[in-house]
């Protein structure tokens, strides 16, 4: 990802000022982080809001890609208010998959409608990705338990290798994540709505990781002249 995100932003005019991963992190200093106008944070969720903090400390904006922070989130935003600092995150800043997240809320409400529906969303990665459910399908299904009256929680199932690693005994009230991790799959996400006369599918493939490089560079673009805790959905305009 940071290869990509050092292209993207290359291509559309900015220079990058400082990179920091495994090998070099004694140079993640307040003095060099002041050099850029902003830093784009993908790296783990062990280090993620050690990375913040020093953003927070340098003064400077902070796109965060990683997840697996957000049980912090609330401290986080008081941080970021108390130190008049500006963050904008999400668990995934492709363009389409957030045009794919308002979607989603839109129809999980208008199903509300039609309870002979069940549904459940499917999420495919490549094999070397480790956790699961993906952040992109959690925030799919907070956007459907948000808006459908009939699902509450959501539960996991990991399939690797064609071996299920979850029980997939679940309540109605429930809502069923199945993860696969397939080969050299960048990312599909799919809601499945289905009765007993039909099935309703709602899917976004990713064909590549540029998508997600892209909307992290134009979220870091877009938090300039922006201060406080912003999410993704910020930078879009949903209204018709």
């Amino acid at each position: 990802m940071g290869k990509i995100i050092e292209k993207i932003a290359i291509d559309r005019k900015h220079e990058i000022v400082l990179k920091i991963d495994y090998d070099n992190q004694q140079e993640l200093t307040a003095e060099n982080l002041q050099k850029a106008d902003a830093a784009i944070e993908f790296s783990t969720p062990a280090t993620v809001l050690a990375n913040i903090r020093h953003c927070f400390k340098a003064g400077v904006p902070v796109v965060v890609g990683t997840t697996g922070w957000y049980d912090e989130m609330q401290r986080v935003k008081q941080q970021c208010g108390q130190g008049n600092n500006s963050l904008i995150y999400a668990s995934n800043f492709s363009i389409g998959v957030n045009v794919f997240f308002h979607v989603n809320r839109v129809l999980a409400k208008l199903m509300n409608n039609y309870p002979y529906y069940e549904v459940q969303v499917e999420e495919i990665h490549h094999i070397q990705k480790l956790d699961a459910p993906s952040g992109t399908a959690i925030t799919i299904a907070e956007g459907i338990i948000e808006n459908l009256d009939a699902k509450k929680e959501w539960m996991n199932v990991l399939t690797t290798d064609g071996e299920e690693t979850a029980d997939d005994n679940i309540k109605n009230d429930q809502l069923l994540i199945e993860s696969f991790r397939i080969d050299s799959v960048p990312g599909t996400h799919t809601v499945i709505y289905d009765s007993e006369v039909d099935s309703i599918e709602f899917k976004h493939t990713a064909h590549n990781r540029n998508g997600f490089a892209l909307g992290a560079v134009m979220a870091a673009e877009w938090i300039q002249d922006k201060k406080g805790f912003h999410s993704v959905q910020d930078m879009f305009d949903f209204s018709i």
